[in-house]
């Protein structure tokens, strides 16, 4: 992985055009290929990002990182304070508590309790931040993805917003919708869920598992 601090102007030119004017940034160049641009003040969520597959191409002050549909993300550098390269070696992926990784399981053997006429695309869907939970189709073929918690909280919220951020950014998937998954959902949780078009389903673990009735409660 390569670490750049920079003072930077990046313009994103593509299905949109985006400006961030000159200002200090953090860029991170992944092995995977993905380029990322980060600020101080917005967590883990970049202010723009590149998906591989992409290349940079460095020519001076300008850095142009390019993928296949032509989108660019063109990073003009005023002054570099620092640039490191480190080698993180093999991830051994997120470890997930018992009854979380057992809700995904059995959610993704029995996902036509989301509903009638979905199928199950693929568990752990890969995408450059991370994996999606289920990556599913629904009964009119729209590609959803569902994140799944034991507890729903504001948190989960904002990863599966990320992750349907960088997904509809692929003409192969978009529209891409999302399902909040959870034993328990925050009201905080499902407020923002339901503002951002997110639909909020909460599981009821003894029924997946068929101990009671096989209903799926939704809220």
């Amino acid at each position: 992985m390569r670490l750049v601090i920079a003072a930077c102007k990046v313009d994103y030119i593509g299905r949109l055009i985006a400006h961030l004017p000159l200002a200090q940034r953090l860029l991170l160049f992944k092995a995977d290929g993905s380029v990322s641009v980060h600020s101080d003040d917005r967590a883990y969520k970049p202010l723009n990002w590149m998906s591989p597959p992409c290349w940079l191409i460095e020519d001076h002050d300008v850095w142009t990182v390019q993928n296949k549909a032509g989108e660019k993300l063109v990073i003009s550098i005023d002054e570099v304070l620092h640039d490191s390269k480190h080698e993180l070696g093999a991830e051994p992926g997120l470890v997930k508590d018992g009854v979380e990784a057992h809700l995904q399981e059995l959610l993704a053997e029995h996902v036509t309790t989301l509903g009638e006429g979905w199928s199950l695309v693929r568990r752990e869907y890969p995408t450059a931040i991370g994996p999606v939970d289920l990556m599913c189709r629904d009964s009119e073929g729209t590609s959803v993805a569902v994140e799944i918690k034991r507890r729903g909280e504001i948190d989960g919220v904002e990863q599966l917003t990320r992750y349907l951020e960088l997904l509809n950014r692929d003409p192969l998937l978009a529209p891409v919708t999302g399902v909040f998954a959870a034993q328990q959902i925050k009201q905080q949780a499902r407020t923002l869920a339901e503002d951002r078009g997110i639909r909020c389903v909460t599981l009821d673990y003894d029924a997946l598992r068929g101990t009671e009735s096989d209903e799926l409660r939704l809220f």
